[in-house]
């Protein structure tokens, strides 16, 4: 039984007869099967939109050996008595969990949000009555902030296809469509994720895993190099190994390890605001017509470098998406992206981010503290612009030529209400002249991009501030203490944080192999 790799291009309402018969004709075979390794959409010519195709092929009528698939990650159980606490349960944190579990580590998460059905319960509570929940909102809760995305499962780190094969393997194990196994820009949407984070927990505890929500991790201390206490709001807790992927939200949980004497430093991170456009305007823009079959619906992903070197990108692109209020701490204001799976809501939203560094933008040397302090302050600042969770909003337009002159689209898709108003004066100066340069410059890229919204504030790109650790993931100094995921300042989005937890995992395997 030989094989072939083979790429071809296919309409988007391809069929699969559609594929064996193009591949029949192109390798002269009659039997066949046939795997999708990689789609992509190739929409250059928008009179000619193709998906493009890698196939794995096998057939008797090929020559040649057998077709051999990659060896996976390969975790060997064997029962073992070191106790292993994880404080949080988004894709960093469980993954390491589910990995030691596997391992036959004795593994307990900890997690200071609510399961995910309360969650998003809690969640539409909030949304219809304004009355923020300390702990179960967009930041805070089972799955972590990813739960309530777009599900991307995009990731620019390297060094990663098996971690990233597993968790692949995971998600469809756990009810994911199989098409993120191939797919060039694989999503899961909010939907699905509220069924597979739970779907996961379930596989975890039935290896012998515990999960603790609403609880909260308050107190660590450090004693000749080790964690010596370990405390949370229902008590203490006593562990070999302790793993936080706390995530770049709990500001608090940062300023306790700082003070606590875990090292960090600052680094580049990069804040603005989202918009926000009838989706009809980007499938336009994109495929030059409003809808296109065998595609939900267009992306877009558009980057400028100003004047002054300012990076300039959208981030979290959201097609049939709304946008969600996502604050982590009462009296601050910042907002979000989400989409379900099928993406068909009526607007399209995307962040629109400038690059800093503090030190940069500030002109001294700002320590980790001051770097939390300083964004928090921000947050605060957009909460305080109307007492609450209105947003505001003005045209792309106006923000680009710096004067409210034009009418906003009034209708949104922000559960909250939006009030037309002066954003680009809400943000500091460095960061609205960079965005107002890189929004020309969308605006050119994309036909009507300026009859978009934008509003709000977007702060939770990554972390300002990056953990001090060395190449096993451990805090430095402190030799059973690992910090993983977008709270290191190490990763973001759910690949690279999971592949981060995993890592972080193989490491502990391997010490105490």
């Amino acid at each position: 039984m030989g094989f072939k790799e083979l790429q071809i291009k296919v309409p988007t309402n391809y069929s699969n007869s559609l594929i064996q018969g193009i591949v029949r004709k192109k390798l002269r075979i009659r039997n066949l099967s046939f795997e999708i390794l990689n789609k992509s959409l190739d929409a250059r010519k928008k009179n000619n939109i193709q998906w493009q195709l890698r196939l794995l092929v096998i057939s008797k009528e090929l020559k040649g050996p057998a077709y051999i698939p990659e060896e996976g990650l390969k975790i060997d159980y064997k029962k073992r008595e070191k106790r292993i606490t994880v404080v949080g349960s988004g894709p960093a944190g469980f993954f390491a969990a589910y990995v030691l579990q596997m391992a036959g580590f004795k593994v307990r998460i900890i997690e200071r949000g609510t399961e995910v059905n309360k969650r998003a319960r809690e969640i539409e509570e909030f949304e219809s009555t304004g009355q923020f929940n300390s702990k179960s909102n967009y930041a805070f809760g089972e799955g972590g902030a990813g739960t309530f995305s777009d599900g991307k499962l995009t990731s620019r780190s390297k060094h990663i296809s098996k971690e990233r094969q597993f968790i692949h393997s995971c998600y469809v194990e756990a009810g994911a469509p199989e098409e993120i196994l191939y797919m060039a820009h694989p999503h899961l949407g909010s939907d699905n994720l509220k069924i597979i984070v739970q779907n996961l927990r379930e596989k975890f505890i039935a290896l012998g895993g515990e999960v603790h929500f609403e609880t909260c991790f308050t107190q660590l201390k450090i004693k000749s190099n080790l964690v010596s206490v370990f405390e949370t709001e229902k008590g203490k807790i006593e562990s070999d190994y302790y793993l936080l992927a706390n995530g770049h939200s709990a500001f608090d949980t940062a300023r306790m390890l700082i003070k606590a004497g875990v090292l960090y430093r600052t680094k580049n991170f990069a804040i603005g605001s989202r918009m926000e456009h009838p989706q009809n305007i980007i499938n336009t823009a994109q495929w030059g017509c409003n809808t296109l079959a065998g595609v939900k619906a267009a992306e877009y992903r558009l980057s400028a470098k100003t004047d002054k070197g300012r990076p300039v990108y959208t981030f979290c692109m959201c097609p049939g998406g709304v946008i969600v209020p996502a604050a982590a701490y009462e009296n601050t204001s910042i907002v979000n992206g989400m989409s379900l799976y099928h993406r068909n809501d009526q607007f399209a939203n995307a962040a629109c981010v400038a690059g800093i560094h503090l030190n940069e933008l500030l002109n001294k040397e700002v320590d980790p503290l001051e770097a939390i302090d300083w964004l928090e302050a921000l947050e605060q600042k957009f909460y305080e612009i109307n007492q609450g969770y209105t947003l505001p909003v003005c045209s792309i337009k106006d923000f680009i030529n710096g004067k409210l002159q034009s009418e906003f689209n009034k209708e949104s898709s922000y559960p909250l209400a939006i009030e037309q108003q002066v954003l680009w004066e809400f943000l500091p100066k460095e960061i609205s002249n960079a965005m107002r340069s890189g929004l020309k410059e969308f605006c050119s890229k994309l036909s009507g991009f300026e009859y978009g919204n934008i509003m709000g504030l977007e702060s939770k790109t990554s972390a300002p501030i990056q953990v001090e650790r060395d190449e096993l993931r451990r805090a430095v100094g402190i030799n059973n203490l690992f910090i993983i995921g977008e709270g290191s300042g190490y990763a973001g989005g759910i690949i690279s944080s999971a592949a981060d937890g995993i890592k972080a995992a193989l490491s502990i395997i391997e010490m105490e192999s």
